[in-house]
């Protein structure tokens, strides 16, 4: 007994020395990553029954097409997508105009080719920019509170509100490191990142008249990124729906089972008693 009760204390004093090494290393983590900032911002996809704005994520394209697109791909992203009814929306003769836009390489013909609706956005190595199809779902912007996830639970991990936020929080400030022109921005770990502000105000002109700021377009490029990430992101949350309702159900229709099963053991053994 006493060699038992000495082990279960062993096990409990390293299970507390194992938290906190994993919690100062968190905090050494984040002190060498810098204080960084991140604007929650409200987007109409978040929550258990939020969806995708079809005209901001059209918006969203605008920008970045005629913006981000010069040095960052879509591989991943099927032109074809463009035209689901629970994101963009496009229709047929939109989508595949849209496409036609692009040349995709075509083996067959070793030569390339107007791209079809079936094709994916080209895929963009020119400058080393990392593509952007799985952006959002690989950035976080939301840590903490430290250890517990909750923050995590209700606001999400923050891929949308880390995109919008890096790219309206340049201060203007440059420095040259290793011939390399880097530009000061609070939202990026270390504070200063390579990519120049890519965005200004006016800079796109919206055939709706909607806001053209610096913050509007960041926030609909990253709605943008969140969808072109997760298209499937509106059937995911209403198959979900669908099995918490009948989770729920078969728990209700459990509960009542079980009482009406064991009803008459229940009886006998009170009788006895």
């Amino acid at each position: 007994m006493i060699q038992s009760h000495n082990r279960a204390v062993t096990r409990v004093k390293r299970a507390w020395v194992m938290a906190g090494i994993i919690l100062m290393a968190g905090k050494l983590a984040l002190a060498a990553g810098g204080d960084v900032y991140i604007d929650d911002h409200s987007f109409s996809f978040e929550g258990p029954f939020g969806k995708f704005d079809s005209q901001q994520l059209q918006r969203g394209l605008q920008v970045y097409q005629e913006v981000c697109a010069a040095c960052h791909g879509l591989q991943f992203v099927p032109f074809r997508a463009l035209g689901d009814s629970d994101g963009l929306g496009l229709s047929a003769t939109a989508v595949k105009a849209f496409a036609a836009k692009y040349e995709i390489f075509d083996p067959e013909l070793d030569d390339f080719r107007p791209a079809k609706p079936v094709d994916h956005f080209p895929a963009n190595n020119s400058v080393n920019a990392p593509d952007l199809s799985l952006m959002t779902k690989a950035r976080a912007g939301f840590h903490g509170p430290f250890g517990t996830g909750l923050t995590q639970l209700f606001r999400g991990i923050g891929g949308p509100e880390y995109t919008a936020t890096l790219l309206t929080a340049y201060t203007g400030k440059e420095k040259e490191e290793a011939n390399t022109l880097l530009y000061a921005n609070k939202a990026y770990p270390g504070g200063w990142i390579a990519m120049a502000p890519p965005l200004e105000d006016g800079q796109v002109e919206f055939a709706d008249g909607a806001d053209n700021s610096v913050e509007a377009m960041a926030v609909d490029v990253a709605a943008f990124l969140t969808w072109a990430a997760e298209p499937k992101m509106m059937a995911r949350k209403q198959m979900g729906f669908v099995a918490v309702t009948l989770l729920t159900v078969l728990s209700v229709l459990l509960y009542f089972t079980n009482k009406r099963v064991w009803a008459s053991v229940k009886g006998k053994r009170e009788s006895q008693e």
